[in-house]
């Protein structure tokens, strides 16, 4: 079967980036076997050797164990790597972009396997859902954040939507904060960062807690960031695209008896931010931005709207788990999430007044998840459970269109509540094959009240509802999400493994609607997409390394779609339009290892190939009010053909100091990043570098770094605008080349 994949893409498409990283992947199998670092030993480049505890499947199992393809990383690999927010992780996995979509501070942008959004809408649901404890978030909004005091971050690839439900069909990201250690623990880190093309920024991080009693734990984690801006705005020679950020974090969990544990997390985060950073440059169909039109390979842009972004977010959630019987575990996870944003941007991207938004959202969400796990008969481990999730949002946007000539009020106000129930089985048939069966049931309902953009009619949506709805409808679905596959152990150090999915991806509304044909380019409702996935991987781990590997094949129907159109009935000239647009396959290969060259020389080094199309378009992409060819050669955004990194860290005593030394290099493919194929993310060539000295004491770490060191140009979208907006492309400008220098200190 192997054979026929490999066969299938070489006649395909020419494959001629990526190949040598496969040869290094493959050829470092047969290095000669030693030993890394001294049991226990976990800083520096040994921390990448560690096998991280992960819960993919909704219980703790080494990552190793678990037969799907994911990246997972521990506490001490996050600060090896010097991961700040989950953006570092862009281009340092196999089909996978962390991007951040830039037009508002903080929202995620997350593509897995060619399966991503092309939209800030809030009412657009992920492809990737994002999961902190075990928390489902709702929006997008408010997701990138600072990753200190995490436990483990894991990127599971495909869908997941037997055990973690709706809007996961290119996969899930988990994060886990820290909980008390059984001992008092403090620590205080502070970074000071600089970048070539703006400003500084600094970070102040500590957090402090152990036991009060025999029962009960606490802990409180703080961080304060204070950036200038990393980029230059030159309309007024003022650093651009800084942050003033609070996190306030306390943990408390008591353990009444060995059989009950109470988790309960809060956590506090205040945001006051710059706006976009959005460059004008000469859009893919050749059209300059009037008057200001930079070179798209450097960071320049000239905004006349500094803008700004004001964000609250408060997040709770009380886990409890009570041990049963011999094996069970019975757990509950409750969560509540409440974010409050206010922005201005300046959506022309010129140092004139064509096009300024401002926006207004509001979304408070509630989820509880009740599950059961045993093993029964010492061979099927079972998993049972229930949950329900609701969200509501309320988003309000103002426009000022040419100087103040044309002002528009609209959004809409949106309940989203979707109940499910799933289970999951893995039978030990024998010590080698294991079989897998899973399925859930989701149903879910959504409300909503639009109105419309394209109006000159002050009025709130947020703010005393003053709007009038001239959309109001409801809609609900329904969907079952099955999963059959098989593991074999060939050798405790080898296994492959096999598996058919189905998930899907939540059907809605678009809250942002300024389309003048409100019949056939209104709110919706879209439906739902659904995904089936086909992988076959291995997962391998050798005295030296370990090595995973897989293949799959990704069917989509009814995909839905985001399509900015040309609008002459709408006042800024263009519409925001969602819906199904057909059918796509996506077919692909990863592999990623870490390996041992030497016993203080580490390797890692990942490489993924993805070949998405569209098979079937029901959809005028293009805005000829034709479907034709035009429209289904049309590239998946998003969908890079190829990812992949390679990097070396190595550990030296120095007297009482360890010294740790890393460089890295990572590479994804050109994409677009637009459905109809006018906008586009350069390819990019990241080198991030680093030197780390730690303390024998294990009380001081002293950390030099530098990051995107090669000054890569990037944008989280652009957005070809019309000669009436200036023409030329809103692109939101993500930061290039810095250098920083961390203090860490733990008390203990």
């Amino acid at each position: 079967m192997f054979a026929l994949f490999k066969n299938y893409i070489f006649s395909r498409r020419s494959l001629p980036k990526g190949t040598a990283l496969l040869v290094v992947l493959a050829g470092s199998c047969t290095l000669p076997v030693s030993a890394v670092a001294e049991e226990g030993v976990h800083r520096g480049g040994a921390a990448l050797m560690e096998e991280v505890v992960v819960t993919a499947r909704k219980r703790e199992e080494n990552s190793q164990e678990v037969p799907i393809s994911l990246t997972a990383f521990s506490e001490n690999q996050i600060t090896a790597l010097k991961i700040r927010d989950l953006t570092d992780f862009t281009v340092s996995m196999p089909n996978v972009a962390m991007d951040e979509i830039g037009t508002t501070r903080g929202t995620a942008n997350f593509s897995i396997r060619g399966l991503g959004v092309t939209s800030s809408i809030a009412s657009i649901d992920p492809t990737v859902g994002v999961l902190i404890d075990g928390v489902y978030l709702g929006i997008n909004q408010g997701i990138i954040y600072d990753a200190f005091d995490l436990e483990s971050v894991e990127v599971l690839r495909g869908p997941q939507g037997v055990l973690f439900g709706r809007n996961v069909v290119g996969g899930a990201v988990l994060m886990k904060t820290k909980k008390p250690s059984e001992e008092f623990e403090a620590s205080i880190r502070t970074t000071f960062e600089t970048s070539e093309n703006g400003g500084d920024n600094q970070y102040v991080m500590a957090s402090m807690g152990g036991p009060l009693s025999d029962t009960l734990s606490a802990k409180l984690t703080v961080l304060y960031n204070d950036d200038d801006g990393g980029l230059e705005n030159l309309f007024d020679g003022k650093n651009h695209g800084g942050i003033e950020q609070t996190m306030v974090r306390p943990t408390v969990v008591w353990t009444p008896s060995d059989d009950l544990e109470v988790i309960m997390r809060y956590e506090y985060m205040d945001t006051d931010a710059d706006g976009t950073s959005g460059q004008s440059h000469t859009s893919l169909a050749g059209v300059d931005g009037n008057p200001g039109n930079h070179d798209p390979d450097s960071f320049d842009f000239s905004i006349n709207e500094p803008g700004f972004q004001k964000a609250e977010a408060d997040r709770f959630s009380l886990e409890v788990n009570w041990s049963v019987g011999e094996n069970g575990t019975i757990t509950n996870i409750f969560g509540w999430r409440d974010f409050e944003a206010h922005d201005v941007f300046d959506v022309d991207a010129q140092p004139v007044s064509r096009f300024h938004a401002e926006t207004w959202t509001e979304a408070e969400q509630y989820s509880n998840e009740l599950r059961y796990n045993n093993i029964f008969a010492d061979r099927a481990n079972v998993t049972i459970g229930m949950y329900y999730f609701t969200n509501d949002i309320a988003i309000h946007e103002n426009r000022d269109l040419f100087g103040g000539i044309v002002i528009q009020d609209g959004g809409g106000v949106y309940d989203v509540e979707t109940r499910a129930v799933f289970g999951s089985v893995d039978y030990d048939v024998n010590e080698k094959l294991i079989l897998t069966a899973g399925l859930r049931y989701t149903q879910e309902e959504k409300d909503v009240k639009v109105a419309t953009l394209n109006r000159n009619d002050p009025c709130s949506v947020v703010y005393g509802a003053t709007c009038t709805f001239d959309f109001i409808d409801d809609e609900d679905w329904d969907n079952w999400s099955p999963k059959i596959g098989a593991t074999y152990n060939i050798s405790d150090d080898l296994r492959v493994y096999g598996y058919w999915t189905r998930g899907f991806r939540s059907g809605g509304y678009n809250l942002r609607n300024s389309a003048a044909d409100v019949i056939n380019n209104g709110p919706g409702p879209f439906d739902e997409e659904t995904v089936e996935n086909v992988e076959i991987g291995f997962k391998t781990e050798f005295s030296r390394g370990r090595l995973n590997g897989a293949v799959f094949y990704i069917e989509g129907e009814d995909m839905q779609r985001s399509v900015i159109l040309l609008d002459p009935g709408a006042a800024s000239g263009q519409a925001n339009v969602i819906k199904n647009a057909g059918d796509a396959e996506h077919i692909g290969i990863e592999l990623d290892g870490v390996f041992s060259l030497t016993e203080t020389l580490i390797l890692t080094a990942n490489v993924g190939y993805l070949d998405a199309e569209y098979t079937d378009v029901i959809f005028d992409f293009t805005g000829d009010r034709v479907i034709d060819d035009s429209d289904q050669n049309l590239e998946i955004p998003r969908a890079a053909e190829w990812t992949y990194s390679v990097g070396l860290n190595h550990d030296l005593e120095i007297g009482d100091w360890l010294m740790s030394s890393r460089i890295s290099y990572s590479h994804r493919d050109e994409t677009f990043s637009s459905d109809n194929n006018r906008g586009h993310i350069p390819e990019q060539d990241i080198v991030n570098a680093g030197i780390d000295f730690y303390s024998n004491d294990g009380h001081w770490t002293v950390a030099l770094y530098g990051k995107n060191l090669t000054d890569e140009v990037k944008w989280g979208g652009e957005t070809p605008l019309p000669a009436s907006l200036g023409g030329g492309t809103l692109a939101p400008l993500a930061k290039g080349r810095r250098y920083g220098v961390e203090l860490t200190y733990k008390f203990f």
